[in-house]
């Protein structure tokens, strides 16, 4: 059996990076802990040098002498977990104004590099950025490693070393959280009480897909509002979570102003709410939600992965009329309704129904994704399986 380190699945975002490199001096490539980043650049670049600025002898060389270590024109290099050395960043700049060389940079890192002033500043104009998120629904087909169960699949998550390794998604986790916790927290934020920190992650996994209460959330934490807030952008510069902003329609309609919050992954987010099993997962109270999240997760890495030029919002009023995504490319919405159900039931079409009825015009094509697997148009309705998110577009 190959070691896991070694097996590469076929990532959508390959195509993008490939045009990047043409037109970029630098590259940086983002995403969570082990969301495959360094095998997609070791299996895909394998004539760039490579440095782990993690190993603490690599990053000491570097410090020593980075002129040295970026070498001539010619000299093309992957520089891994770069946020480990933000001043390497003025090196690079200065590398590549006197080289002129396009894509000879690549740099990658689990923090998000666009958080921080120094980095941006010190690149800009001169890197292009690209996402790798977990394996989308897509890329799970593509390397034959769907379940058509949608709870297996939302159980399993989509990080590449639960299918690599084999390994159970409770015991990955497990390890994933604490990792994270213990040593990521710390290099972004230097919070002391890291037990308070992993029970506000939970409790912030139990309101998944509700609108964000920050006021609720801190109490229940016992921490400041402005806490709650700082720590939730720490999980958002480290891709563990994001929020999901409520569509303002050119309207007088008293409308939900606060966001949602919802995981990158599924997997992760089920072993926060201590779910132990895919049969667990079927009965559990947030089931509606986590499906929910599911969904909305794969359609981000699906845009993300064609750098599509589309937002993502949900819109809910004071009267409870709501519609779970909307689609935002800036001429045009597309409503997007998500139900669990494996049956269908006209029901499910009340909000889209109301949203175009109010917002739409005779153009809106409104989608429903849900849990069965038949797809069809009902009037002007186009009815997704939630295997199918691709679809979408």
């Amino acid at each position: 059996m190959k070691n896991d380190e070694n097996i590469y699945y076929s990532r959508s975002v390959v195509k993008i990076i490939k045009k990047l490199i043409k037109s970029f001096p630098v590259v940086s490539i983002t995403g969570p802990r082990q969301s495959g980043k360094t095998t997609f650049l070791k299996h895909n670049y394998p004539n760039y040098k490579y440095y782990n600025l993690e190993d603490p002898v690599v990053l000491d060389r570097i410090k020593a002498d980075p002129k040295e270590i970026l070498g001539d024109k010619n000299t093309k290099i992957i520089f891994d977990e770069v946020q480990r050395m933000p001043e390497l960043l003025s090196y690079i700049q200065a590398h590549v104004d006197e080289t002129q060389k396009l894509g000879n940079i690549l740099i990658s890192g689990s923090q998000n590099l666009l958080v921080s002033d120094k980095i941006s500043q010190s690149l800009a104009g001169r890197a292009a950025y690209q996402t790798i998120y977990p394996l989308s629904t897509l890329e799970l087909k593509k390397n034959n490693l769907y379940n058509q169960n949608k709870y297996t699949q939302m159980f399993f998550g989509g990080y590449p070393g639960i299918y690599s390794r084999k390994v159970n998604p409770n015991l990955f986790f497990r390890q994933y959280i604490a990792t994270y916790v213990e040593r990521d927290v710390r290099n972004i934020k230097n919070i002391t009480n890291l037990a308070q920190f992993q029970k506000f992650i939970k409790l912030l996994a139990g309101r998944v897909g509700q609108v964000l209460n920050i006021a609720s959330l801190a109490n229940d934490t016992g921490i400041s509002p402005n806490t709650a807030e700082e720590w939730i952008s720490i999980l958002e510069a480290s891709y563990i979570v994001f929020r999901l902003q409520p569509y303002y329609a050119n309207t007088n309609k008293r409308l939900i102003k606060s966001p949602k919050v919802f995981f990158y992954d599924t997997g992760l987010l089920c072993a926060l709410l201590d779910i132990d099993s895919e049969k667990e997962l079927e009965t559990h109270f947030s089931i509606g939600h986590i499906f929910e999240n599911f969904i909305i997760s794969d359609c981000i890495k699906l845009i993300n992965n064609r750098q599509l030029a589309v937002k993502l919002y949900f819109f809910r009023d004071k009267h409870g009329n709501e519609v779970d995504l909307i689609l935002d490319n800036g001429s045009t919405q597309v409503p997007i309704e998500i139900k669990l159900s494996s049956t269908f039931n006209d029901n499910f079409l009340k909000g889209l129904e109301y949203w175009k009825n109010n917002f739409g015009n005779n153009e809106t094509k409104p989608i429903l994704i849900y849990g069965g697997n038949e797809e069809f148009k009902l009037k002007q309705n186009k009815i997704i399986s939630w295997g199918n998110i691709e679809n979408i577009l």
